[in-house]
């Protein structure tokens, strides 16, 4: 279908909600959930690594993930916005703020989705699991280093990061290309800058929080379990050895 509208604004800037409401306007959406969860995208991780491990600027066939869709917001699709507006020259451009600033916007983000980078059970998990291999390889390459610069850890680096981000895609796409969109705004600029009508309906309103760390708590949960049976098989191996020397 080819993109009409890219997301260039960072994860935990209302992305789940600009999804939603994308969606119901007849705009199918792209979202890092269309990575993960829809099984029908089961080819889709694959396709980022290759992303994140090849030079940043590089065009590749965006159609393979992008063929069902004709919008993208969040990650991974804000990682490489310039390579997408390149390839789409078309498509308007959507910057989502976080609603309550840069600082709201980092706890928001080291709280939920760093977890990828910060969570000892999850590298232990990438040790492991094919799944967590290429996720963390992904999240890291694509998100936290080329886009973030490897700021996160520190927070006055990360919301200068946030602020510059946002400069330079408005030094990139002209004004009548671009909107610079909270979530808080609701339904009126959004359809006026995508030439749609207004649905009589709210505006979404999904705080996906609980839902991100439900799922880091299942992964924790797989890493323990992990090592739990690691450790039986060490014990195992060692009591046989034992009877096997006596």
């Amino acid at each position: 279908m080819g993109l009409k509208i890219i997301g260039a604004g960072y994860g935990r800037t209302g992305t789940l909600s600009t999804y939603t409401a994308l969606n119901s306007l007849g705009f199918p959406c792209y979202h890092m959930f269309e990575v993960i969860e829809n099984k029908d995208n089961k080819t889709h991780l694959d396709f980022w690594n290759k992303v994140a491990n090849a030079p940043a600027g590089q065009q590749h066939d965006w159609n393979e993930v992008f063929e069902k869709y004709t919008a993208t917001v969040d990650n991974p699709g804000c990682c490489v916005w310039r390579e997408l507006y390149e390839a789409y020259p078309d498509a308007k451009v959507l910057i989502t703020l976080h609603p309550r600033g840069p600082k709201a916007w980092y706890e928001s983000t080291i709280d939920t989705i760093y977890f990828t980078k910060s969570s000892w059970q999850f590298k232990v998990l990438k040790l492991l699991t094919p799944f967590a291999k290429k996720m963390g390889n992904m999240t890291s390459k694509l998100i936290w280093q080329r886009s973030h610069k490897g700021t996160m850890k520190d927070k006055k680096a990360a919301i200068a990061r946030y602020k510059e981000h946002i400069e330079e895609v408005k030094a990139i796409v002209p004004k009548d290309k671009l909107l610079i969109f909270s979530v808080d705004q609701g339904w009126v600029p959004l359809c006026k800058f995508l030439g749609v009508d207004v649905p009589n309906s709210e505006f979404p309103n999904v705080n996906d929080r609980a839902q991100i760390k439900k799922s880091i708590a299942d992964m924790t949960k797989g890493a323990y379990i992990l090592i739990t049976i690691g450790v039986l098989i060490v014990v195992g191996l060692i009591y046989a050895i034992t009877k096997f020397l006596i």
